[in-house]
């Protein structure tokens, strides 16, 4: 049913949304499609982390929060040793809350990469 001003009625809906039943679109995709659609845009994206750049010949392009030559892995290997975000703003004067989350950020989406620079940058005999 129609309403005067030209809508379509709640009744109306509700009986079109019978009709149809699960039936979608085509141009309406399922979760699974949603998915990789959303991992073919986290993969073209690339390395675009805001607040976090490598740049070669600079802590030998290991990421760094921008604006400084603090090491992602650093911050991270500092924060699993027990230390607090509100510590490491006090130790690092220069970072502010949004450069750790930017650090976490990278953290979470590079895993490997970073538990590699850890051991890396390993003194002998910790």
């Amino acid at each position: 049913m129609m309403s005067q001003s030209g809508r379509i009625t709640p009744e109306r809906r509700s009986e079109n949304e019978r009709h149809l039943g699960s039936r979608k679109t085509a141009a309406e995709p399922d979760a699974r499609e949603k998915a990789q659609l959303l991992q073919w845009v986290a993969r073209d994206l690339g390395d675009a982390f805001p607040g976090v750049e490598s740049i070669p010949n600079v802590c030998g392009g290991e990421p760094c929060i921008v604006r400084s030559r603090i090491p992602v892995w650093l911050l991270e290997q500092v924060r699993r040793l027990g230390t607090s975000e509100a510590g490491l703003l006090q130790a690092y004067p220069t970072l502010r809350a949004q450069d750790l989350a930017n650090a976490w950020n990278y953290v979470w989406a590079h895993p490997e990469e970073i538990d590699q620079q850890i051991r890396d940058n390993e003194v002998d005999g910790m």
